[in-house]
């Protein structure tokens, strides 16, 4: 593979520091300073106009006098400088530079105007900006300290990606007391280039990154951020911290879908599908630097509370309560054990109160009973300093656990002086401890959370194969049609004709011009009717009396028929339609609810569920997920709203057909992926019983897209592209179908790769590996389908299905190219599978609107050097490896 192309901004092999001199207190001091003293290993450079030397350094005038390669460059310049030395660098040939002027951090239209010319100059170089920031960016394991700090920082395996230089360098303070190490410290300031997203693909790929820490304010491209956290969030631990959880400035939607949802609440929803924890503290930011670093997991919400101190432990339970986490009854075989350790007079239920004066060896046998009980979890273990403790003892005894056991340890060491040298030793051997004892609760419902998290994040909403397939010609040429009017609401009837099209039941409705036809239009139908007035404009018939339900009379039809136009037309003129006609639903025992699209700004379609009727804005029991869902993702939604229990079995009523309601779910999901003119959409209410479900009214919003715009641009996360399946004929007549990956397939992609012989293995992955790393595996099944394809080729049906080979690519940073690779089952070679993959892959970039296929071969490999040929690829020589050889093709 190349080197990731911002390898130069994060590893460079040259640096020059543009303003570098030895005044005290200036930016460039501090900066110039860092990398000397930290021994930065490259080529380094001070420019400095007026001095000959900075630090003992030769200094230079400009880029221009450096001699060979220069990777990057740090400007600690003023802002008026600037355009004319990104045009300096960008002659010399920089590929990155690091902006930290001082003056050049603000909103301002000024600052503005002035980034925006960077940028022209930037992308006319084909050079990458970081910043401006304050604060710049480190790589302590690459002795790499471009940052306007000044303090030690130590070199880890912890990554941490901030939008703040002030919360970067807090972070970094408090990492200096706690002996917390980092592998990056990245500060992006106002990331107008290089964002969190670019960032985060970067350490991605670092070996030497194992967790994420990220502070964010705001979400510039949620496309690419969700890209990046997904990949990230399926190798390796992501926690972050999001301020601005309250938009005061959001204008009122259109439907209940847009009211009832916040920006907050999308994020939450963003992060959980990302596998991403989210934290909400400063103070939970540094706990949860120290829980990811000690490498901390559970499998389930069940914690067991032991303590010393019974006041202490309770402090336990009562955040426990708070949080919804189960304290679990102790089986039996625990409660006997227990009671060797135990005196008589001890608590031996959960929590466990070992007394107060307990020693060490009594916390161990009781905290490696509880641990070991199959109920349990995890633990929090409560240490309060009394006469007959030891805390150093007991400390040790908790270390010795933590390494011998894979459930969490949390371990809330209360007091202070007292136990200031335990707690540097239970700091010194990773192990996880807090000043209270609701923080070790937190901490653990938070591990709960994202291991939860992680199990949304393998959800791919695979194609809806067994269903009938929507009218997708239907419901474009409604909504073209409803555009090219000027209009942007569809009516009741045309809502309901878009439901139909994806096959969601809805109540027949027709329309009435006047009370007449509603007597026409209420024989046809059968009483009882409804009768709703339709008027151009009014998003919700019942807030002016436009509604008139149960109409039990052809009579009743017309007299209400004829006062409700008489009254709408004094009031709307012009605009009143009409009245819609419609039958009472008429189920006894149904539920109300609310099934809805909203659009957030950011991350773009987004659903939701709650309960309905007229009072939905009252209770706002509502839930929000990212499309595209599956069951899993679907039934989950409807978990966690409070409307959940009142579709159980309810007094005297029977539980509503759940699997119906889900099923709307999955269409509505389908829906707004398939159809991008959606911006809002309400069902509300959609009546649900033990029958199944109908929609009783219906609204959707609409606007155009731009032409040529790439298909599922508009979602955060790539649903399953199901348009690629296909079968394929061999040369021998055997059908193979050829499909994208799923999550699920990692077991049978493991079984392919232990089949390859020797040879074929060497070739596709450049080693000998006979079975491939659980993270690599989760690499190659678990991908984003907004920058990835990889599609297999398979025989057979259910647990008898098996691949015979695998073609991949990943876009490249360019959005115009991207690097493939394949690989043949030995059996399968020479029987045309490979050429019928590639074609396939070749289709998906086109659909990408990718222009270039590229990718490395071994120049030892002659066959798939000529297999390249044939498929009209250019074989050039590799530019980094004389062993490997470079194959483009132009699509």
């Amino acid at each position: 593979m190349k080197q990731h192309y911002l390898t130069p901004l994060f590893d460079p092999k040259s640096v020059a520091v543009i303003g570098a001199t030895e005044t005290e207190g200036a930016v460039g001091r501090t900066v110039f300073a860092n990398l000397v003293e930290g021994r930065y290993p490259g080529r380094l450079f001070p420019v400095n106009l007026r001095r000959d030397t900075v630090l003992g350094i030769k200094a230079v005038r400009s880029v221009a006098e450096i001699d060979g390669p220069l990777d990057l460059v740090v400007i600690t310049t003023p802002s008026r400088t600037l355009k004319a030395l990104i045009e300096q660098c960008g002659r010399r040939g920089v590929k990155a530079v690091v902006l930290m002027s001082c003056d050049f951090v603000g909103t301002d239209e000024r600052a503005r105007t002035l980034l925006d010319q960077l940028l022209v100059l930037a992308r006319q170089y084909d050079l990458r900006l970081f910043g401006p920031t304050v604060f710049g960016l480190v790589r302590p394991i690459s002795n790499f300290l471009a940052g306007h700090y000044q303090g030690r920082i130590t070199a880890g395996n912890l990554a941490l990606v901030s939008q703040s230089s002030s919360v970067a360098s807090a972070i970094l303070d408090w990492a200096e007391s706690h002996e917390v190490g980092f592998s990056s410290v990245v500060s992006l300031g106002t990331g107008a280039d290089v964002d969190v997203g670019e960032t985060l693909d970067y350490l991605v790929s670092d070996p030497r990154t194992r967790s994420i820490l990220i502070y964010l304010e705001d979400v510039q491209d949620a496309r690419t951020l969700m890209s990046a956290l997904r990949a990230a969030a399926r190798t390796k631990p992501v926690m972050v911290l999001k301020v601005g959880r309250y938009d005061e400035t959001l204008a009122l939607g259109r439907t209940h879908s847009e009211r009832l949802i916040g920006r907050d609440d999308v994020f939450e929803a963003a992060l959980r599908r990302a596998g991403v924890l989210r934290i909400r503290s400063i103070n939970q930011l540094f706990i949860a630097a120290r829980v990811v670093n000690a490498g901390y997991r559970t499998r389930g919400r069940r914690l067991a509370i032991i303590t010393n101190g019974m006041g202490a432990g309770m402090m336990a339970v009562d955040r426990a309560h708070d949080l919804n986490i189960q304290l679990p009854t102790l089986t039996p075989d625990t409660m006997a054990q227990l009671a060797v350790w135990l005196p008589a007079q001890a608590e031996r239920c959960n929590p466990v109160d070992v007394l107060g004066d307990a020693p060490a060896a009594r916390f161990r046998g009781v905290t490696q009973t509880v641990l070991a009980d199959p109920n349990v979890d995890g633990v929090v273990v409560v240490f309060t300093p009394q006469v007959g403790t030891d805390h150093m003892a007991t400390a040790e005894a908790m270390i010795e656990l933590h390494r011998s056991t894979d459930k969490p340890i949390l371990l809330a060491w209360i007091g202070g002086k007292k136990v200031e040298d335990s707690r540097r030793l239970l700091t010194k051997h990773n192990c996880a401890h807090f000043n209270a004892p609701e923080h070790g609760v937190e901490v653990f419902y938070s591990l709960a959370a994202w291991e939860y998290n992680q199990q949304l994040l393998l959800q791919t909403a695979a194609p809806l194969g067994e269903w009938e397939n929507p009218d997708f010609e239907t419901a474009r040429i409604i909504i073209d049609t409803v555009l090219a009017s000027g209009r942007t609401v569809l009516d009741e009837i045309e809502s309901k004709a878009i439901l139909r099209a994806f096959h969601i039941p809805v109540i027949p409705t027709l329309r009435a011009a006047s009370a007449d036809d509603a007597v026409t239009v209420a024989m046809g139908l059968g009483l009882p009717i409804a009768l709703k007035l339709d008027v151009e404009g009014v998003a919700h018939k019942t807030d002016i009396d436009g509604v008139t339900l149960n109409i039990q009379s052809l009579v009743g039809v017309a007299a209400e028929a004829n006062r409700m136009l008489t009254r709408a037309r004094e009031r709307f003129g012009d605009k009143v339609r009409g009245l819609t006609v419609q039958p009472m639903h008429g189920r006894r025992f149904g539920r109300e609810l609310m099934l809805g699209v909203a659009r957030d700004r950011a991350f773009g379609p987004v659903i939701t569920f709650g309960a309905g009727g007229i009072a939905v804005e009252i209770f706002n029991d509502v839930a929000v997920a990212l499309p595209p869902l599956n069951e899993y993702l679907a039934a989950n939604l409807i978990r966690r709203t409070r409307v959940k229990k009142m579709l159980e079995v309810f007094r005297n009523q029977p539980a509503v057909k759940i699997d119906a309601v889900a099923d709307v779910l999955l269409r509505l999901s389908e829906l707004v992926c398939e159809l991008p003119q959606v911006q809002q959409l309400d069902l509300n209410p959609l009546v649900a019983d033990e029958q199944g479900v109908i929609a009783v009214d219906a609204r959707i919003v609409v606007a155009p897209v731009p032409e040529r715009t790439r298909r599922y641009a508009h979602m955060a996360i790539h649903p399953y592209p199901s348009h690629l399946v296909q079968v394929r004929e061999l040369k021998n007549g055997i059908p193979v179908t050829i499909r994208p990956v799923r999550p699920e397939d990692a077991e049978m992609m493991a079984r392919f790769v232990a089949e390859l012989s020797d040879e074929t293995r060497y070739n596709r992955y450049m080693n000998t590996l006979k079975t491939l790393p659980q993270a690599m595996l989760a690499r190659f099944t678990q991908l984003d389908y907004a920058r990835e394809v990889a599609l297999v080729g398979t025989l057979g049906e259910g647990d008898g299905e098996r691949i015979l080979g695998v073609a991949r690519f990943t876009v490249n940073p360019d959005y115009d190219s991207c690097e493939f690779a394949i690989v043949i089952a030995d059996t399968m070679q020479g029987k045309g599978l490979g050429s019928q993959l590639m074609q396939a892959l070749f289709s998906a970039a086109r659909d990408m609107d990718l222009d270039t296929v590229e990718g490395e071969v071994l120049t030892s490999n002659k066959t798939m050097l000529n297999f390249m040929k044939r498929l009209g690829f250019e074989i050039h020589p590799h530019p980094e490896d004389e062993g490997l050889k470079w194959v483009v093709k132009r699509l």
